[in-house]
């Protein structure tokens, strides 16, 4: 495991010291882990939640991965064009 140091405001370390005081967690380093954790949890489930909005616009490519591909050096190279 490698270690980092990060500078943290006042109120966080209060939250942390809080959160090992009332056994949330067993050091101030798993309070961080958790939060990573969730925070890492929450970034995939708004991930996804992007991807189904997107499919409902239809902005969501389907078809051949040749033709998808051609389609796109076109779209491209008129971009570039321009």
């Amino acid at each position: 495991m490698t270690t980092i140091s990060v500078p943290i405001p006042e109120n966080l370390v209060d939250f942390i010291n809080q959160m090992v005081a009332s056994g949330e967690a067993e050091t101030k380093a798993e309070v961080v882990r958790q939060a990573l954790r969730k925070y890492a949890e929450e970034e995939v489930f708004a991930s996804v939640l992007r991807s189904r909005q997107e499919i409902k616009e239809g902005k969501v490519l389907s078809g051949d991965l040749v033709d998808l591909v051609k389609e796109f050096r076109k779209q491209e190279s008129k971009n570039t064009q321009k």
